[in-house]
């Protein structure tokens, strides 16, 4: 029987050496590894400890920067500065309300009322304004405005008293009545006109558009040339008197068609959003914007002014804290009630009690015209004005 030899011995201890020399090589990489990512573990803590320190002096240097800035905004130049354009503010204001209250004075001289005085007290203001003394011109324009609506107070008490008290309009012609509103009674002069018979028209003093030094006639000129037998100012304008108009003195940029079938400020869309009145054969329209109404000349007359005051109706005008419209003074008009129509004037109002007269009145649709020194009627002659010489005026025609 064979038998199997033993190993020998100094085979298993060459394999005990070679695997602990094995396992010391494993030891020596593996603590070589460790140390070189400690290294690197130490270095990242290192530089974020850096970083730290770097922040910590930005913020440091942006607090000092903040507390200077704010150190500068507390310094005296700036409160200095910003009390300067307070004081800006406020001159600027006062000029403003100066000018406002000299074109007033004009719009009396329109009247025909006389203005020295009120003239001297604007010069007193202007004065006033002009050697800084601020708090007392702002004592003398209110002064100013106190003296400027009475003597608007006086105007409206020189119109003849009427005769009756009535709401109802008039069937044809010119009459002066008082109406009755929930603000109080008001003065009203009106004329009526059957659209079956009579036709309305505008007539304006230029054949085109114009925009400055533009020609202005009486209403009683406009009345003659067209043969009419009626008529009232018509548009906003800017008056040759007023110092903001300079540069565009009596032009105005709302929508008229006039007799010739000319379109004035056709392709000037600033107001096209303001009310419209067209008239054609024995029917009225009113809109609420003038950019619903096309170029259609087969009409009689296309005019635009502000406010719409009724519309089916309804009072539409919806207040304003505009002075021009706040305050009190003569207000005109054309209104119509189905195949009537009217023009007129109101006689010291506001815009809303002027809107508040169209309804007591009964009309189904009024749109305010130019006001103040502008307002005239005239029906066989003047009944109110002759006013200011305008750029164009509503007419009644015979047809």
């Amino acid at each position: 029987m064979k038998r199997f030899k033993r190993p020998r011995l100094r085979s298993a201890l060459f394999i005990r050496n070679l695997g602990l020399f094995l396992l010391s090589a494993l030891l020596f990489a593996t603590s070589g590894l460790f140390a070189f990512q400690g290294q690197k573990l130490r270095q990242a803590l290192t530089d974020l400890a850096q970083t730290r320190t770097e922040n910590a002096g930005l913020q440091k240097n942006l607090q000092e920067i903040q507390e200077q800035l704010s150190g500068f905004k507390s310094a005296d130049i700036v409160i200095r500065a910003n009390q300067l354009q307070v004081e800006i503010n406020t001159l600027r204001g006062l000029f403003r309300s100066a000018l406002s209250a000299f074109e007033k004075i004009q719009d009396l001289r329109g009247q025909k009322v006389n203005v020295e005085a009120l003239e001297k007290q604007y010069a007193r203001v202007v004065n006033l304004l002009a050697g800084g003394d601020d708090t007392a011109a702002n004592d003398e324009y209110k002064k100013l405005l106190t003296d400027i609506d009475a003597e608007a107070t006086k105007l409206v008490a020189v119109v003849p008293a009427p005769a009756t008290e009535s709401n109802t309009p008039p069937g044809s012609g010119y009459n002066r009545q008082s109406v009755k509103t929930d603000s109080g009674t008001f003065t009203v002069s009106l004329i009526a006109a059957d659209l079956n018979s009579t036709r309305v028209i505008v007539d304006t003093a230029s054949d085109s558009d114009c925009v400055d030094n533009c020609p202005v006639l009486p209403l009683a000129t406009y009345v003659a040339r067209s043969g009419a037998y009626a008529g009232v100012n018509g548009t906003y304008f800017c008056p040759a008197t007023y110092p903001s108009c300079a540069g565009k003195t009596n032009s105005f940029d709302l929508l008229v068609m006039n007799k010739n079938k000319h379109y004035f400020n056709s392709d000037n869309n600033v107001y096209s959003t303001n009310p419209a009145a067209i008239f054609s054969g024995n029917s009225a329209r009113f809109v609420n914007r003038a950019l619903e109404w096309g170029r259609d000349a087969g009409v009689d007359a296309v005019i635009s002014n502000f406010p719409l005051l009724v519309l089916n109706d309804n009072i539409v005008f919806s207040g304003s804290t505009d002075p021009s419209m706040t305050g009190k003074g003569g207000r005109s008009f054309v209104a119509n009630k189905g195949s009537a129509v009217f023009i007129g004037t109101v006689s010291g109002v506001t815009m809303a009690e002027s809107a508040a007269v169209m309804k007591a009145l009964g009309m189904e649709n009024a749109m305010n015209l130019d006001d103040g020194g502008s307002v005239a009627l005239w029906s066989g002659g003047y009944k109110i004005g002759p006013g200011r010489d305008i750029p164009n005026a509503v007419l009644f025609v015979k047809k």
